[in-house]
């Protein structure tokens, strides 16, 4: 009995010891993180063909926190000539900003993500009305932009004038749904943003 628990006690000592060094990397690591992984976060976003909800959705999966579907009371149309080239056209045009469906309140989020398609060369005016209708002081607005090839044009700078008294970081701005190494291309920034 003694020749065991003299074998058992030296690998239960390398165990603790092992244990006690992985929490305390994972520990470290944590603090060396730090920014905004350490916050309460909220995913918001608008999607009207899926681009940006598949972003939205590997954000919110990668970095946690809580998403919300940014809605319009009365839906855009299902084809895609009369919503970009009709309704959208026109809300951009005239600067109308759409009722939402549904409102959250950002009170208790740090850091709020806010996701966007590029609609005639800014954000969809669902959005603005988010940015508009909210108290963004002294919060992080981190933008992220799909697009079907303009690029994310000044949108995350217009995002900041909306929300006034927030701290804007750098925006992810994709093709499309970002193909195949997506995943990739979103921990790649936000390694970046950390």
């Amino acid at each position: 009995m003694k020749r065991i628990l003299l074998l058992i006690i030296p690998v239960l000592i390398v165990c603790a010891v092992l244990l006690c060094a992985s929490a305390q990397n994972n520990q470290s690591q944590k603090q060396t993180q730090g920014g905004i992984m350490d916050k309460k976060i909220l995913t918001a976003y608008f999607s009207w063909g899926g681009n940006t909800k598949l972003i939205a959705e590997k954000i919110q999966s990668s970095v946690g926190g809580d998403i919300f579907r940014i809605e319009t009371l009365v839906p855009y149309p299902s084809d895609y000539n009369e919503t970009a080239y009709g309704v959208a056209k026109e809300q951009h045009d005239k600067g109308i900003k759409p009722e939402l469906k549904a409102n959250i309140d950002v009170s208790k989020y740090d850091v709020i993500f806010v996701g966007t398609p590029a609609w005639w060369y800014t954000m969809a005016p669902a959005v603005m009305t988010f940015l508009t209708e909210n108290n963004f002081e002294g919060k992080t607005i981190v933008p992220f932009i799909t697009h079907g090839g303009g690029g994310g044009y000044s949108i995350s700078k217009e995002m900041g004038e909306l929300a006034r008294g927030s701290k804007v970081l750098k925006p992810f701005v994709v093709y499309e749904n970002g193909g195949a190494d997506l995943q990739n291309k979103i921990d790649e920034w936000l390694r970046e943003i950390k």
